[in-house]
């Protein structure tokens, strides 16, 4: 294939945020490599909207915080798109705990956040950067709030996703002035992660001045801009939240 036409990589694009993502980079001519690990039939359907726009779209199974499978998609990228222009990190998972029900935190629930959350951000980060910097690419990492606020679905989310938001700076001061290196932190957004959770959302959005939770396209915006529309950020936490955490 021919590699004047950029390329995209957006993992967990089967649905929400990541699906939006993906959709937005195929309306600006890239090629999008789509992620998923469970959801299937969603990911043929992000596929389809790509196609549907003109360009290329390239499926691509894998657990990120499986360091194997994110090389093999990586190089699945490489030889079937033949560069990458954009990482978003948008995969993650969760499990939803009190803050006061430490018991509860096994070292399972720990193990299965970060693995997806932080490390499956690292492998696809550290997998991509050859390709990236050939590129003078940019990674854009999903993070939330909950890492800046300590407030969210858990304990050891709100801890991940504080450490993703350090990673991305301890790396875009690493790989500078190559890659630029970004994280969009958002509020609640309105995906089946929110559905029976309704309540806690409207009283988090009681203190935020928008008075709304985002919609996919909302996050997808910050993203696209962090990707495309700006060639002097990096190391930034980009909050999209209505103004609720200022």
């Amino acid at each position: 294939m021919s590699t004047d036409r950029k390329v995209a990589l957006v993992t967990g694009s089967a649905t929400g945020v990541g699906r939006a993502c993906a959709v937005r980079f195929a309306k600006l001519g890239y090629a999008v490599a789509v992620n998923y690990s469970k959801s299937e039939d969603d990911a043929r359907e992000t596929v389809r909207l790509v196609e549907a726009e003109g360009v290329p779209a390239l499926l691509c199974k894998a657990n990120v915080g499986d360091e194997a499978q994110v090389w093999e998609m990586v190089a699945r990228v490489a030889e079937s798109l033949g560069r990458l222009d954009a990482l978003v990190n948008n995969a993650g998972t969760t499990h939803f705990v009190a803050h006061t029900d430490l018991d509860a935190l096994t070292d399972q629930v720990w193990h299965d956040i970060f693995g997806v959350n932080v490390m499956g951000t690292f492998y696809c980060t550290r997998a991509a950067m050859p390709l990236l910097k050939a590129a003078k690419g940019s990674v854009v990492n999903v993070t939330s709030v909950a890492g800046l606020t300590g407030q969210g679905s858990s304990i050891p989310y709100c801890a991940s996703k504080a450490a993703i938001n350090c990673m991305t700076q301890s790396l875009a001061r690493a790989f500078g002035p190559d890659v630029r290196i970004n994280a969009v932190a958002p509020g609640p957004i309105n995906t089946r992660w929110l559905a029976g959770r309704e309540a806690h959302v409207a009283k988090f959005l009681e203190q935020a001045p928008l008075g709304r939770a985002a919609e996919p396209d909302d996050i997808a915006d910050a993203v696209i801009y962090l990707a495309t529309g700006t060639t002097l950020t990096t190391g930034q936490v980009l909050v999209v939240d209505g103004g609720r955490t200022m």
